[in-house]
Parts: structure tokens; C-alpha cells; sequence
């Protein structure tokens, strides 16, 4: 699972060939003992949950890096080694 940004304590991970259970493109956010799973396109929450300062910055981490996310998805359902994303500063 290649952590692809990491800011302000949150991980932002992709899973390798992680398409099956949540049938779209989507990231994986930790902060501590909170994980959500989130869709790339909408940032609907599709999983779990983070405390909701962080859930706001992960949201607009992903509206700036839209594009970027959707092009390492595409490397990561195919098994290829996805590049690393700027933090949100």
C-alpha cells in the first residue's frame, strides 16, 4: 500500500489492484486510529470516518490534486508503482 502524500499527521494511501470492493477510484486517509476511504472524484466517504478538521483538509487536498489522483490510480489497478503526491502546505 504506497503512501502517496502525507500532511499534517494524515497518510494518503493507494492500494495496489483495489478496484473490486468499491467499484471506483478512490484513496485511503489515516490519521491515528481514524481511516476513511474516500472517492476520488466527488470525495463522497465511502468507508469509515476522520475527525472532521482533518476529513475538511484531506477534501481539499483532493479537489487540488484531482488529476494527479485519477493518473495514479490508473498506475495503481494495473499494479504499477504510482508517483508521490505534494502535501497540502
Amino acid at each position: 500500500m504506497p503512501t502517496i502524500s502525507m500532511f499534517y499527521g494524515i497518510l494518503i494511501l493507494m492500494y495496489f489492484y483495489d478496484d473490486k470492493k468499491h467499484h471506483c477510484p478512490h484513496i485511503h486517509a489515516e490519521y491515528g486510529d481514524h481511516h476513511v476511504t474516500l472517492a476520488i472524484l466527488d470525495e463522497t466517504i465511502l468507508a469509515g470516518s476522520l475527525p472532521p478538521a482533518k476529513m475538511k483538509l484531506v477534501q481539499a487536498w483532493m479537489e487540488i490534486h484531482r488529476d494527479e489522483l485519477l493518473a495514479d490510480w490508473k498506475l495503481a489497478v494495473n499494479g504499477e508503482s504510482v508517483f508521490k503526491i505534494d502535501p497540502l502546505k
